[in-house]
């Protein structure tokens, strides 16, 4: 498969940088951070799969500096902005591989927010203008670095509600409480599969199939790390329609007649579904069945809607209550929610049915546009900027920090203001801290070399990244 041309793969303006940096610049070092954002801690996930699938080798060739040559004389409109004997160099000193070192936390650690997560400096004098260039394609670690801090602050509430009100026995449960129904609300395939992997790390529920083959694929995963189940969709279960519904449910049920089987039941009528049709003519079917079936609204208000649905199933069905005083349905029946779920009425949703005395160990979630989709760079607010430079052989720290105005015309300093100087990432009594290289303490620098002069140095399996990330 032909991949990118990695020349064009910068915002446009950063053509004309080899002009821009005063002469004499010879080293430009840069840094990435999550400098706040809605979540304290963030999780540092995907950059692996960006070095081999775009970074590795030789991947600067005539053929590609020809294509950018043509494409970027079309986008300027002038002759005097792109070089091509910058990259022609790279062929003849290099052989098309990058000359830059990066170096990273390794993937899968959860650091707070404002630390140091990757470092790029160029290793040839005459490259200097690479280590920024490569800033536009390097920044997209934001996206599954994003989704793997939401899918894991997600695990931090089921945790919350299951300490709460859950059953002991239920806690081996908890991987499968989150399931992504994100791919096809996903911007691309390869955001699905960058994505959904991402979410793998916390949970493993997943109906985004290309986010196992991603984690195969680049991360080692020995087997698919995203499982799912049988279950219908309304083309399913309407094809009879509104008279036909329970002979759909009953062929369902005989279809599989053993494992989990999730139905979606809010074609028509919910609660009818669950009373009439679940919870008296195929009751004994359900809890003769070695197996579990879940049952999907999929539509109306999701605290009103699963409170009544509740209300229904407990009585038809009946419940125990476990040894924290919860109710929990038969092993035979549980309900999973996919409609509405987000980072912000998840915790409503478990609330209302604490409230009612219904243990969270009977729902389950179904997260789509939420997890791969509605979020942005912003989000953890992650940038990359350049902290070190060397001109004429002296060294320079580099450093932004904006004196701006507040919506009241007060001044106050940015949260913008970057970090200066080459970057260490230690840990003091098992926390993380950036420091300047120069002021830092005599421990470990955390970060590792992971990439040089076009060969991956350091790679991690999807194991090893699942281990640092876990609660």
């Amino acid at each position: 498969m032909t991949k990118e041309n990695i020349i064009l793969l910068a915002d446009a303006y950063k053509y004309s940088h080899h002009k821009l940096y005063i002469p004499g610049t010879e080293y430009i070092y840069s840094y990435l951070e999550s400098r706040g954002g809605k979540f304290e801690e963030t999780v540092f996930y995907g950059l692996q799969y960006l070095l081999m699938e775009y970074l590795q080798g030789a991947v600067i060739t005539k053929e590609k500096i020809d294509e950018a040559a043509a494409t970027l004389l079309e986008v300027f409109g002038r002759n005097d902005i792109f070089d091509r004997s910058k990259f022609d160099y790279i062929i003849e000193k290099h052989g098309g591989r990058l000359p830059v070192r990066i170096k990273a936390v390794p993937e899968g650690t959860v650091t707070s927010v404002k630390n140091v997560l990757m470092t790029i400096e160029n290793t040839d004098p005459n490259c200097f203008w690479l280590t920024n260039f490569l800033e536009t394609l390097l920044m997209q670690v934001w996206y599954p670095c994003t989704v793997a801090t939401l899918s894991r602050e997600i695990k931090k509430i089921v945790h919350q509600y299951y300490t709460a009100t859950a059953s002991a026995e239920s806690f081996a449960g908890i991987d499968y409480v989150l399931n992504d129904f994100g791919f096809r609300g996903a911007s691309s395939v390869e955001s699905a599969g960058w994505g959904g992997s991402a979410h793998l790390i916390n949970f493993a529920g997943s109906d985004t199939l290309i986010a196992s083959t991603y984690a195969k694929r680049y991360y080692n995963a020995p087997v698919a790390p995203g499982v799912s189940i049988p279950a219908t969709e309304h083309s399913i279960v309407t094809l009879l329609g509104e008279e036909g519904e329970l002979e759909i449910f009953r062929h369902v049920l005989d279809a599989f007649p053993t494992g989990i089987i999730a139905c979606v039941s809010d074609s028509y009528n919910i609660l009818r579904a669950c009373k009439d049709y679940w919870g008296t003519a195929l009751k004994q079917q359900i809890l003769n069945r070695k197996g579990t079936l879940v049952i999907r609204p999929d539509s109306g208000d999701a605290v009103q809607t699963l409170l009544k649905v509740f209300e229904i199933l407990m009585q038809e069905f009946g419940f125990t209550l476990n040894e924290k005083g919860y109710k929990v349905l038969p092993p035979q029946v549980r309900v999973i929610q996919g409609d509405g779920i987000s980072y912000s009425s998840i915790p409503v949703i478990y609330e209302a049915l604490k409230n009612a005395g219904i243990s969270a160990e009977n729902l389950v979630l179904g997260m789509g546009g939420a997890l791969l989709q509605r979020v942005n760079r912003d989000t953890q607010e992650y940038a990359l900027k350049c902290s070190y430079a060397q001109v004429n052989g002296k060294e320079i720290n580099v450093q932004k920090n904006p004196l701006e105005l507040d919506a009241n015309g007060n001044t106050r300093v940015s949260f913008k203001k970057s970090k200066y100087g080459k970057q260490v990432l230690v840990k003091e009594n098992g926390v993380f801290k950036s420091y300047a290289q120069s002021e830092a303490p005599q421990l470990p620098d955390e970060l590792v070399t992971v990439f040089e002069n076009g060969e991956i140095k350091k790679q991690y399996t999807f194991d090893e990244i699942k281990k640092r990330a876990i609660l």
